[in-house]
């Protein structure tokens, strides 16, 4: 059996969490920023925890993260 890729544009944009979980960043905060609030791109510096919904595909497509 040959091993798997890992697709490596999600690679570049998760990190796994010491508990498991994977890490990243929010969208919406690379253009068209000036119709948007100080707060809200304040708060979209921050990272977060990706979605429980999508953790079975996550796995598949970085195997070795």
């Amino acid at each position: 059996m040959p091993k798997q890729k890992t697709k490596r544009s999600a690679a570049k944009r998760f990190k796994k969490t010491s508990s498991g979980k994977l890490k990243r960043n929010k969208a919406y905060k690379s253009h068209i920023l000036t119709k948007k609030s100080p707060k809200r791109k304040r708060n979209l510096r921050k990272s977060t925890i990706t979605d429980s919904t999508n953790e079975k595909n996550m796995k598949k497509i970085l195997p070795y993260l």
